[in-house]
Parts: C-alpha cells; structure tokens; sequence
C-alpha cells in the first residue's frame, strides 16, 4: 500500500525537508498554478472572442465577464483536482481543462450557447506556453528577483560596514596586496547587480497561433479576420483584458523557447556568481576572519563538541549546483523540437519550479548564513602583522618611479619565499637613494594601511 505524500515520503526534498521554506513559490510553480494559469488563459481568450465582432459570439455580458474573471480568481486546489479528475477519462491535461470551464457554464445560458468557443481554434500550446510565461513572470517577480534583492542589500549593508577594515588578500592562496572586507563584498554587489538586472531584462514571450504557427484553423472560420492582430492584443494587452506578455510571431506549434533559454542561462550566471562567494565566506570563516553566532542546542559535530561549521554556506552551494545543473539543461534542451513539434519538451517544462526552487532555497540559506556572521578584527589584524613581504609591491613601485635599476629583482630577492619583519623592510627603505618625503611616506605604510581605494570602492556600490 502506498503511503499518502508528507514531509517525509516525498521524492524531493523540495516538498519533503525544505517544503516549508518554499512556500511562496510552490503556488506559482505547481501543478496547480500552472492549472490556474490555463484556466486564465483560456477564460481570456474566450472573452476576447466575445469582443472580436463576430455575429456568431455576441459581446458577454458584465456579468458573465465577471464570474469567468472569479474562475480565474478564486481558482481553488479543489479546482485543480477536479481537472485532474477528468484528465483520468481524457488523457489530456488541457482537454481537461476545457471541459472544466464548460462544466462551469452549466445553468448560465449566455455562457451555454458560447461553450464551442472555449479553446477555440487554439493548440494547446497555445494554453500551455502562455501559461509557463505566466508562472515564470510571476516567480520571477514575486520570489525570484526579491530573493537577489535582499541578498544583494545585505552584502551592500556589510559591504559599507565593513567598508575600512583592512584584509589581506589571497591571490593563488598566497598573501597578497590588502584589501578590505568592505571592498570584497562590494565587488559580489557590483556582480550581482548585473546579473539581476540580466534576469529582470528577459521578455517573456508567448504566442497564440495555432497548431503550426499560421492560423490555419482561425482562418478557416473567418478568413478575412485579421487573427494575428487578433493574437497581439490577446498576448500583450494588460491583465484582465491580456495576458501582459510579449508578442511572439514566429513559432512552431510550440512557442520556440529561447527566451527560457536566456532567462535560465541569466538566473545561473546569478547562482555562480552566488556559488563564488559561498566558497569566499566558507574559507574566510576556515581562516578566522568570520566568526558564527551560536544557536543554542545546534550541534557542530556528533564527535568534536567545539565545532560551529558553516553549514548555510555549504548548502547554498550545493542548491546552487543543483539548480545550475537544471537551468543549464533546460536552456540546451527548450529550444531544440524536431520537426515543427515533439513531446520531448512537455516533461522537461514541468521541472522549472524545481530548478527555481534549489535556487530559492540557497538564497535562503545564504541570507542565514551572512546573518550568522560576526566579524574578528583582531584576527584579520593579525594575518596583516604577520605579512608584511606585501609592502614590496609598493617599494619596488616607488624605486621603478624614481629610476633605480633592478627594483623588481631586488625586492624579490629579499621577499620571495622569506618571512619578512618590519625591521627588514625599513632597513632596505632607508639604504634607497630616493627623495626623503617618498622614503617618509614608505616608512609609514603598514599591511593594514596599504590598501588603495578599497574604502572608497566599497562605499560607492
């Protein structure tokens, strides 16, 4: 006997340990959003037809625009499973949702007399792709995008915080010029905002054409209707009276995908960006620059009692991974249909909200661990102390200014693999024939000032 579907039976984790934190994007990228989002398409499209002029289908009534505006509105979970019901007998998810509406229309002559005119003359990829751009629209504004957003508005607060704390830099693993903790968290802002702006920026396209792309059908009933037009206002006029997309006249019978593709390669490039630097933090918090703030009754390790281990992080890339890899399928996949339709899309369309959710669900992660950390200062004071070989850069520069032959050679020769003390440095800037104000100005520098316009950089994003 198969147990009923729970936290804790469910196949994904997404609807089984995380399903509680995915609450705002399962309405939108469910099954049964996308069955709300049929439902809107064809009640639209059937109100449309009402307007067009056409003799056969008078103007609906306020009335009855207003109960096929409520299907649309009060769309219930019991409504999806009464779809789903009748797909049993159909086979067929967007018949089942035909036959729903007209099952609806019973005891309303007007909408009785018009039933034939559901779902008239479309394919259902014209329901179906339209719908998708709606999930995607919605999910993308109202989960997607505010998740970047807080993310990018915590780093930038830390970002300014921490805009004057020195760090020493890492390059190949190996100390290198400072930086400041302000500065390196500014550069992940900078990234991020371009990347958001990138998925903010796709047009979510739609058509509604027919079963290969050129209005057979809808010309076989009136030739000399201007369908496409017809099909542009349907698309892209606002909400209720449109869909509020983007008119797509070129298609296959499906909708050819290639916006998904860029909308998905777009929120990946964000997820490594995010990727990059939850290994930043995981390694700044291994080296002491971070600390965690404790949770009472959180263990570390069943073994090591003194353990605080950066789990958010270490979640966050790996959800990242997972919705990179389905992202990064979707967009190769999509756009590619033999011939002018085949199914091979029709399943793989069903696991956007999965994709979607592993990215949701690390940005969650992300936000909980940024949240956790407290900055040492007084360890990263001490990485700098300890590394004063990062002032060669800057003497050797002041020695090339001032035209002394082998700068470079001689600095590498008393910096490269040694460990280096003020005193040896101080003594190399006092034997150097330069002018006595840029032998001052060397002498005062120390790991932790040398910084160039970190502070500054970091408090402009």
């Amino acid at each position: 006997m198969t147990s009923p579907l729970s936290p804790i039976t469910a196949l994904s984790p997404l609807d089984g340990r995380y399903a509680a934190k995915l609450s705002s994007l399962r309405p939108l990228m469910s099954e049964h959003g996308y069955m709300r989002r049929r439902v809107q398409v064809e009640v639209t499209w059937f109100i449309a037809l009402s307007d067009a002029g056409f003799d056969e289908f008078k103007p609906l009534t306020p009335g009855a625009r207003a109960y096929l505006q409520g299907l649309v509105k009060h769309f219930s979970e019991a409504d999806s499973q009464a779809i789903k019901d009748i797909e049993k007998k159909t086979n067929h998810d967007v018949k089942a949702v035909e036959y729903w509406i007209k099952s609806r229309f019973e005891a309303r002559p007007e909408l009785e007399r018009a039933a034939e005119f559901v779902h008239f003359a479309c394919t259902s990829e014209d329901i179906n792709n339209t719908s998708h751009a709606l999930q995607l629209r919605d999910g993308r504004r109202d989960v997607l995008l505010p998740g970047l957003d807080a993310l990018v508005d915590k780093l930038r607060a830390m970002a300014h915080q921490f805009a004057a704390v020195p760090m020493l830099s890492r390059t190949h693993g190996q100390t290198a010029s400072p930086t400041t903790v302000g500065k390196e968290l500014a550069n992940v802002v900078a990234r991020l905002q371009g990347a958001r702006e990138c998925i903010a920026g796709v047009k979510l396209l739609a058509k509604m054409n027919g079963a290969v792309g050129n209005y057979n059908a809808h010309l076989s009933a009136w030739p000399a209707f201007d369908w496409e037009a017809f099909a542009r206002r349907v698309v892209e006029a606002p909400e209720p009276e449109g869909l509020g997309l983007t008119f797509q006249p070129y298609s296959i019978q499906i909708e050819p995908h290639d916006y998904m593709a860029e909308l998905f390669d777009a929120v990946a490039r964000a997820n490594t960006i995010l990727i990059d630097l939850s290994r930043d933090i995981w390694g700044y918090v291994s080296l002491g620059y971070f600390k965690q703030k404790l949770k009472d009754g959180e263990i570390g390790s069943s073994t090591m009692p003194h353990k605080v281990n950066p789990i958010d992080f270490e979640n966050a890339e790996g959800n990242l991974g997972l919705a990179n890899a389905l992202l990064r399928h979707l967009s190769e996949k999509l756009p590619i249909s033999r011939w002018q339709r085949d199914l091979t899309d029709s399943t793989v369309l069903r696991n956007i909200g999965v994709a979607l959710g592993y990215a949701v669900l690390a940005y969650q992660s992300l936000m909980t661990g940024l949240n956790k950390l407290e900055l040492n200062e007084s360890q990263l004071a001490a990485d700098l102390e300890g590394s004063w070989e990062v002032l060669a850069e800057p003497i050797q520069t002041v020695m090339r200014r001032h035209g002394v032959a082998g700068a470079y050679e001689k600095l590498k020769e008393v910096t490269r693999g040694q460990r280096v003390t003020r005193e040896a440095l101080h003594a190399l800037i006092d034997s150097l024939d330069i002018p006595q104000e840029d032998r001052q100005r060397l002498l005062a520098l120390t790991p932790g000032s040398y910084t160039g316009k970190a502070e500054e950089l970091a408090r402009r994003v």
